[in-house]
């Protein structure tokens, strides 16, 4: 009971994270790891701006 109290935790975390714009970082590097092992992710700070960009102006560089 209490894994389950924790996995609605997190969830519960990252569906506000979302609400608000908060990028996840973790599932960028999640992601990068499993669809291009070849490339070097972005920092946190790059990632964080290339979100903001992407969300305000349009000019996030993107992935897939």
């Amino acid at each position: 009971m209490l894994d389950d109290l924790v996995k609605a935790g997190r969830y519960l975390g990252q569906t506000l994270r979302l609400m608000v714009g908060l990028p996840e970082y973790d599932a960028y590097l999640s992601h990068m790891e499993r669809e291009h092992p070849t490339k070097i992710p972005m920092s946190y700070d790059e990632f964080f701006r290339d979100r903001q960009a992407a969300r305000y102006d349009g000019q996030g560089r993107g992935c897939c």
